[in-house]
């Protein structure tokens, strides 16, 4: 462990696994945890009124969890910190004057708390961990099919080869059942596609009370508006968000704080676009152009009412929302296995569209979304005769394929892109 170590914060919408992770963690690596949720111990905010004397507040964190601390082998644990604006300052004094101490933080709202109450937060003195939905890899252990993934993740072309339509077939109820982890876990343990559904269902009713909890109630309808708009949004044939689709005479600037309110959350993430993939990526974003994915594929599909019979139906769960769900599911691996910028590229003239562009080092690659087989991409060819980049990628339901600099990745191996990046597969992209 590093000597100059700082409280680490793990951020993520609620029902992602952090209260699990941070008692696992402390379970597997520390004698024992002293843990302290905020939400559930009212009594837990008194022990950081006053002065912020360490030795008081460690003791106090130790009586409410029933916890003997010891510096070396105890992980002090606070979890739903946003309750408590004390204790989420007292961070920087526990950092500064008890850097000896091992903590974590988490919290569902941290960020909608720290906006709206105007909350000091330590900048600087706290490390931060992003904590998203389980990714397909994740899905394929959870489900114990660690011969597919160890076969995926090999990267053998012939292995590959035999094992793609398993695969596939593991992947369309991926797209389904989604990344949450306990809707995976009981997934797995049942294979029950309407207990799934039942438990995102009930998910998705404890973000919507949220909308009431955690905001103005004058802000509420408009928060409901965007949110039930997602599934139809991504089913337009130009998924930008539009803010006229959310009722007769909606603008932009009466949704937008609903937008942010719910970014901020963690339950929507936006992709704006860019006209031209300069570098860096970010600073050639259109703030007022962009499209809004939802948390999880399986969530998205439970807004929008997606039936489990299109599991069966060859590649129809790939299609659905005009391929919007496969584009959902990449945005959500890229997000998961990698660092990148990522946008989506389209030309003033809006002739052409690539479903995301990524910054990787100090090149951008462009990256199209294929749902189906056809790999016919005539957005991807006419921005490669714009910009000429050193490679492109294109993944779709077809088998690993290379074409000069032009690669097409299955859907099911997305994750494996960044380890190829580092094997030279696209040696020229460095």
């Amino acid at each position: 462990m590093r000597a100059n170590r700082k409280p680490l914060v793990i951020q993520g919408a609620r029902q992602v696994g952090k209260t699990w992770l941070m008692r696992e963690f402390g379970r597997r690596e520390y004698e024992r945890t002293a843990y302290l949720s905020f939400a559930d111990i009212p009594q837990a905010s008194q022990i950081f009124e006053g002065s912020y004397q360490v030795e008081n507040i460690i003791q106090g964190i130790g009586l409410l969890s029933g916890t003997e601390i010891q510096a070396e082998n105890t992980l002090i644990v606070l979890d739903e910190i946003q309750e408590c604006e004390r204790a989420l300052n007292a961070l920087k004094y526990l950092r500064e004057n008890a850097p000896h101490y091992h903590i974590m933080a988490a919290g569902s709202l941290l960020g909608v708390a720290v906006r709206q109450r105007q909350m000091s937060f330590p900048v600087g003195q706290v490390d931060f961990l992003n904590l998203r939905p389980l990714s397909f890899c994740e899905f394929l252990s959870a489900l114990g099919d660690n011969q597919l993934l160890s076969v995926m993740q090999g990267g053998n072309g012939s292995l590959l080869g035999i094992a793609h339509d398993k695969l596939v077939a593991r992947l369309k109820e991926y797209l389904y059942v989604g990344g949450m982890p306990e809707v995976v876990a009981t997934y797995a343990a049942t294979r029950d596609f309407a207990e799934a559904r039942r438990l995102q269902l009930q998910i998705i009713q404890g973000y919507e009370n949220d909308f009431a909890k955690y905001t103005a109630s004058r802000d509420v309808p408009r928060i409901h508006a965007v949110w039930n708009s997602i599934p139809h949004q991504l089913a337009k044939e130009n998924r930008k968000f539009v803010y006229k689709h959310l009722g007769v005479g909606a603008r932009a600037r009466e949704y937008e704080n609903a937008v942010e309110w719910l970014i901020i959350c963690g339950l929507l993430y936006r992709v704006c676009r860019v006209s031209k993939p300069g570098i860096p990526l970010g600073a050639y974003e259109s703030p007022s152009a962009f499209k809004l994915y939802a948390l999880d594929c399986g969530l998205l599909g439970a807004l929008s009412r997606l039936e489990a019979r299109c599991l069966v139906q060859g590649s129809a769960v790939f299609e659905e929302f005009k391929g919007a769900l496969t584009e959902q599911y990449v945005l959500q691996e890229l997000l998961c296995s990698t660092d990148w910028t990522l946008a989506y590229w389209e030309p003033e003239s809006g002739t052409a569209e690539v479903d995301f562009v990524a910054q990787v080092g100090n090149v951008v690659i462009p990256i199209e979304v294929k749902a189906g087989v056809n790999l016919r991409a005539r957005s991807l060819a006419s921005y490669r005769t714009r910009y000429s980049p050193p490679c492109a990628l294109r993944t779709s339901l077809a088998k690993y394929e290379q074409n000069g600099d032009l690669y097409n990745i299955p859907l099911y191996a997305l994750s494996q892109v960044p380890q190829l990046l580092r094997n030279s597969l696209f040696s020229q992209c460095k």
